[in-house]
């Protein structure tokens, strides 16, 4: 499907709804028309059309948050897009990751398990202190603490792993995670972070597969 063959309302608009590449989740949903689409696919970041002020607004131009478009597909009616990215900040203006942050209604039933989303208790545990948490213990003696549990739980991971027990060795690597993002929620790094850093690696590691084929 090209752009020709997109269906663009009577004010020229196609609503794009904007996802993070890595994690899948929902940024944004904004607006674009026919030149702003091409504009998005020349230059490679997100250009939307803004309804409120009537003009050409690409993402990030001023807070620097600027997103990189992996992808842009058409729903089967060609009158949607979804537009997956790479992002460099928070994707809305009032420093949230995502726009859709305000909760209007939710099951009882338990959200599948992420490091994203422990990350998000472990603040949420920092910022409130509940008594009678380990999270928080942990946060009031601080640093030091913190690193020595680190230290600890990779010294048993170590131990388990030489022995060559698999059910032993998941169980010491889900107490280290644990506590590496304990230090994380301490020290201020998100999980983008490490994602970001991990990715690199990935490309770097690519390029070196590549050369060692090609010599």
């Amino acid at each position: 499907m090209n752009i020709d063959e997109l269906k663009f309302d009577e004010k020229g608009l196609i609503p794009a709804i904007v996802t993070d590449v890595e994690t899948g989740e929902v940024l944004t949903l904004a607006y674009m028309n026919r030149e702003s689409l091409r504009i998005s696919m020349e230059e490679g970041r997100t250009c939307f059309w803004s309804r409120s002020r009537q003009e050409f607004w690409r993402k990030g131009e001023t807070s620097g948050n600027v997103q990189h478009i992996v992808s842009i597909t058409a729903d089967c009616d060609g009158d949607a897009l979804t537009v997956r990215v790479r992002k460099d900040g928070p994707a809305c203006h009032t420093g949230a990751e995502s726009c859709f942050h305000n909760p209007i209604w939710r099951s009882e039933e338990p959200e599948p398990f992420s490091l994203q989303g422990l990350y998000d208790l472990l603040l949420d545990r920092k910022a409130k202190l509940p008594e009678g948490s380990y999270t928080t213990y942990l946060f009031q003696k601080g640093l030091d603490k913190i690193l020595k549990k680190v230290g600890e739980e990779s010294t048993e991971v170590i131990i388990a792993g030489k022995a060559e027990d698999k059910k032993e060795t998941i169980y010491e690597i889900a107490d280290l995670s644990y506590h590496v993002l304990v230090l994380m929620a301490e020290l201020g790094i998100t999980v983008d972070e490490v994602r970001a850093e991990l990715a690199s690696r990935h490309i770097i590691d690519h390029k070196v597969k590549q050369e060692k084929m090609t010599t």
